[in-house]
């Protein structure tokens, strides 16, 4: 199971080493950011923008009246951990995407963002010819250089395992903003293919106006993205079911970033640790030199998995750790690069979305992978 699970369900430039350094430099790095809070966040304008994108697409199920009851059920289903019923009707997804989505698209954002020094480092050439067919004539002169340079910009790519609505807005939000083409993955067990077209139509359609618009708005009325600058594949199946050659398939033979965003506890918890860990050991041998692993979690005690008949509690972080750092893997090693314990994400003031939002909390870490 790679479903977001439960409602309760961020720099600075290093170069690329040729090899895994010392444990002690790593810890040494690591706690440098520990308890630092990501210092790069966007401005409220944008964030604003990724509401609207989400208040646009699920405008239908936020006003409907049925809407209170359907966040009842989905909050019933996963608290009995019945993931089929909490996530088997498209009704339920798009009110989980557009209750839950939000905030934690912004956060997401703002996650990418602090790392992005590192994610710069696994971008690839983009070799697709630019065009401009998709601007209208009258947009011409204004808006051709970008869309040229959007579709020259390097590619990054990313998979995200348990990804669904946040992800995609975050992702959609990080190329955007630093003007890169994008090839995004998201492997969930639940069916979000309708959720994403309707997210994909608003990110890259230009937002809508008042009929009193000024012509100066509508003149400089443009979508988040251009149309083509964001290549999006979703994967339907349980992430430790994957084998090794389909997940080599979804990986590809290029750098990338792997995302596991509230999604390796549940992993933990309900694949158990045994799969996890054979799951995590998997991706470690098909990941190409250089990419990266990013886990964003809840903090402390929220994240913990029980092993054997005791039920003895052991902290996510504590088994990620020991799995990747402290575990011989021969072929490869991974570099901690960042690690914060607990990082509160708040929404500014000023903000506005059809229901209320709230703050939230997590734990993130950030590795590369070196081949040997």
């Amino acid at each position: 199971m790679a479903s977001k699970t439960t409602p309760k369900r961020t720099p600075k430039r290093t170069p690329a080493a040729s090899s895994k350094p010392s444990k002690a430099a790593q810890q040494q790095q690591a706690a440098a950011s520990s308890s630092a809070a990501p210092s790069v966040l966007q401005h409220t304008k944008d964030q604003q923008r990724l509401l609207n994108v989400f208040s646009d697409a699920f405008s239908n199920v936020l006003s409907s009246e049925a809407f209170p009851t359907l966040l009842r059920e989905i909050k019933q289903a996963l608290f009995s951990r019945d993931f089929a019923a909490a996530f088997g009707r498209e009704d339920y997804l798009e009110a989980y995407a557009a209750r839950w989505g939000p905030t934690r698209a912004l956060c997401y954002a703002t996650v990418f963002l602090a790392v992005g020094d590192y994610v710069h480092q696994t971008l690839v050439p983009h070799h697709e010819p630019a065009t401009a067919g998709a601007v209208e004539h009258d947009q011409e002169d204004a808006a051709q250089t970008s869309v040229k340079d959007a579709l020259n910009a390097k590619r990054l790519r990313m998979l995200s395992i348990g990804g669904c609505a946040a992800e995609h807005v975050a992702f959609a939000s990080y190329i955007r903003d630093t003007s890169s083409q994008g090839t995004l993955t998201l492997v969930d067990s639940a069916p979000w293919s309708r959720v994403a077209s309707l997210l994909q139509n608003q990110l890259t359609a230009a937002p809508r106006l008042s009929k009193y618009a000024s012509a100066a708005a509508k003149a400089s009325n443009q979508p988040l993205l251009v149309e083509s600058q964001l290549s999006l594949t979703l994967s339907q199946g349980d992430a430790l079911s994957l084998g090794k050659d389909k997940l080599a398939e979804l990986v590809g033979t290029e750098p990338l970033v792997v995302t596991l965003l509230f999604t390796l506890n549940e992993l933990y918890t309900d694949g158990g640790i045994g799969q996890t860990t054979k799951f995590l050991r998997l991706l470690g041998e098909v990941l190409p030199q250089g990419s990266l692993l990013l886990v964003v979690d809840s903090p402390g005690s929220y994240s913990e998995a029980a092993v054997g008949k005791e039920k003895k509690r052991y902290p996510m972080q504590w088994l990620l750790s020991h799995t990747l750092l402290e575990t011989e893997t021969p072929g490869y090693a991974w570099e901690r690069l960042e690690s914060q314990d607990s990082v509160w994400f708040r929404l500014p003031e000023g903000l506005s979305y059809p229901i209320q939002l709230e703050n939230m909390r997590y734990q993130m870490h950030l590795y590369r992978i070196h081949k040997t």
